[in-house]
């Protein structure tokens, strides 16, 4: 397993981490990804740090607590040999304070994730949405505390636009507290959004990116082509609504890439999509997710080999869309060009 430095950090995660979002599934989505119970999971952790796979990500909103608790039962006895990433500030609950980033709702959420997770520090904790309603710097003053108390190690964010981040770390900079190393991304071959602003900036500013969904919410599993129905079995029946359109044409031109590279390298298909991205600028980890054994030592076969600069060229061209505005001058003008060369 290859590690990397998250963003400007000194902290060193695997390339491939594991999403534990299929813990305990409850609820429409959490549900139809998976439900793992605290068994399975240790099963799944044993092969994962066989793997070199130490990073576990999770949130206390997937399905309202119980992945932090399977997890947690998960990783008694081992606390020492494993990195612990989880979210926070989307709604627990219907108060006032069971939502956001406020000092009151911060201290309660952590001091909660811990009693689940049966830890005393975790590693990093990320804000799972932008607060528009709190002051930043409340915010960042009361990871500051945190971070103190030994509660907290590192700082991220998830979801957060250009603007969010560039300001929480001025500000972070401004008054001393601790500055964001990583945001959790959506970032996939039919999903390259990441690349307009959010990466040019973690480039520039040292944040790290853990990719969530690398397989375009399920979509680039092997299973869906051209000229074909969506398979009976599939989650997208149940889950496409929450998660990030993809026009089928799109789809169906970045999948017919990933068959040709497929032939040419005897990788699968979400092999040749993870290993992608794990060549992109900024990508400290990609975070991989599985109902099962299978699932996961497939995805797992993602590293250990690397895909030559033309097959690379071949998904770049596949997945390709012309970027909005005020982002496509600087790809299609000389001038804008030579002044702000691309990121990629």
């Amino acid at each position: 397993m290859d590690y990397r430095r998250l963003g400007a950090s000194g902290l060193k995660v695997p390339a491939l981490s594991f999403g534990t979002g299929t813990f305990g599934g409850s609820g429409p989505l959490f549900s139809a990804w998976g439900n793992s119970d605290a068994r399975e999971a240790r099963r799944l952790l044993d092969i994962c740090l066989e793997a070199g796979v130490n990073l576990f990500d999770t949130a206390d909103v997937y399905s309202n607590g119980a992945s932090e608790e399977v997890l947690g039962d998960a990783i008694k006895g081992r606390r020492d040999v494993v990195l612990i990433s989880t979210k926070t500030s989307l709604p627990m609950g219907d108060g006032p304070n069971d939502a956001g980033s406020s000092r009151s709702r911060l201290i309660k959420a952590v001091d909660d994730a811990l009693k689940r997770l049966g830890t005393d520090y975790i590693d990093l904790l990320q804000l799972h949405a932008f607060d528009a309603g709190t002051p930043v710097e409340e915010v960042l003053s009361t990871l500051d505390n945190l971070v103190r108390a030994g509660k907290l190690r590192y700082v991220g964010v998830s979801n957060f636009s250009g603007w969010q981040v560039m300001k929480s770390l001025g500000l972070a900079e401004k008054h001393g507290y601790p500055r964001y190393v990583a945001h959790q991304v959506y970032y996939s071959l039919v999903g390259r959004d990441y690349e307009w602003e959010l990466m040019p900036l973690g480039l520039d500013q040292g944040v790290g990116a853990l990719v969530w969904s690398p397989l375009g919410w399920g979509r680039l599993t092997g299973k869906i082509r051209r000229g074909e129905l969506l398979p009976e079995n599939s989650r997208l029946h149940d889950t496409a609504s929450f998660g990030p359109p993809v026009e089928d044409e799109q789809l169906y031109r970045v999948v017919d890439a990933l068959d040709a590279v497929a032939e040419e390298t005897g990788k699968t298909v979400p092999q040749i999509a993870i290993n992608w991205l794990l060549q992109r600028p900024t990508v400290s980890s990609v975070i991989i997710g599985a109902r099962n054994e299978e699932q996961l030592r497939q995805n797992l076969g993602a590293v250990g080999w690397t895909l030559t600069s033309d097959q690379m060229k071949k998904l770049d061209a596949a997945s390709a869309v012309t970027a909005p505005y005020p982002y496509f001058p600087y790809r299609r003008q000389e001038g804008f060009a030579r002044l702000n060369p691309p990121a990629v």
